[in-house]
């Protein structure tokens, strides 16, 4: 059985955003996933690059991981409760005039990294630039893919940004889970378009023998109305190998303390076929 969470950090932005690591720690510590992707994952511009980084593989070459990166300081809590997490990440644009921002990939397991420039945008000074983060590795000894996303909305980029995932992931063959806040309400225009994809892709949500929670983000957050409903709009997304026996809303108050502007998305899954996704 694998262990998936995903959340949208909207890290460093939170009021006690150290108690919130905390308790994002704790949940970790808890379950053990084995893979955790994250989005919104922050680092102060103007503050100094780490001297060490233990777990990291290189994805982005062009930026230093900062002490303040939020994936590194996470990865070292959480070593001090005896975790060891392989990590990676993929920079996206400047967030707030002072963020490097970007999406990130946690793997008990050690793992191969690459971007992928989803956007048609490619300056990161225009929050519209969006990467995916894609990680080869390992779940109960078998080969897997895994993509950490933060898409745009429906008629703002959406389409062509996932059309060239897509295109991307045609290509392979391990198991596929795609988790993170794709921006795009469940049962609306967008979800539509990527369960109609020829990935021929599964909701988590809608497939799980065990479901809890209703949507992933209470009403108003930033790209967001200020009248808008209470919508899921972060997401697992699995390629039909999978099975998937539960899929629990977190960090939500009920299921956990609110850690973000997002809740977290927790998935148990197991791969139908034993032994596929081994090839190197």
């Amino acid at each position: 059985m694998a262990k998936f969470l995903t959340l949208n950090t909207h890290s460093w932005m939170e009021e006690e955003p150290e108690k919130k690591l905390a308790d994002l720690v704790q949940q970790i510590v808890r379950e053990e996933y084995d893979v955790i992707c994250l989005q919104e994952v922050n680092q102060e511009i103007n503050s100094s690059p780490a001297e060490e980084v233990a777990g990291y593989v290189v994805a982005q070459p062009l930026l230093a991981i900062h002490d303040d990166h939020f994936a590194h300081v996470l990865v070292k809590e959480l070593k001090k409760f005896g975790l060891t997490y392989y990590w990676s990440w993929a920079y996206n644009h400047i967030g707030y005039d002072r963020y490097h921002e970007g999406v990130a990939i946690l793997s008990k397991e050690p793992l191969k990294a690459t971007e992928l420039l989803v956007s048609e945008i490619d300056d990161p000074s225009d929050y519209r630039r969006r990467q995916v983060l894609l990680a080869e590795t390992e779940v109960d000894g078998q080969r897997i893919q895994v993509a950490s996303v933060h898409l745009s909305w429906w008629d703002k980029g959406f389409q062509a940004e996932w059309a060239r995932l897509e295109s991307e992931l045609s290509h392979q063959s391990h198991p596929a889970v795609l988790m993170g806040d794709f921006n795009n309400p469940a049962g609306q225009e967008g979800h539509a378009h990527i369960l109609a994809s020829p990935l021929n892709l599964q909701d988590s949500h809608l497939v799980a023998s065990e479901v809890r929670g209703d949507y992933t983000m209470g009403g108003h957050i930033d790209g967001w109305e200020a009248k808008t409903p209470p919508l899921r709009i972060d997401f697992a997304f699995l390629s039909q190998d999978w099975s998937v026996d539960r899929s629990v809303v977190l960090f939500d108050g009920v299921h956990g303390p609110i850690v973000s502007d997002h809740f977290g998305l927790e998935v148990w899954a197991r791969i139908k076929t034993p032994g596929k996704g081994n090839q190197s």
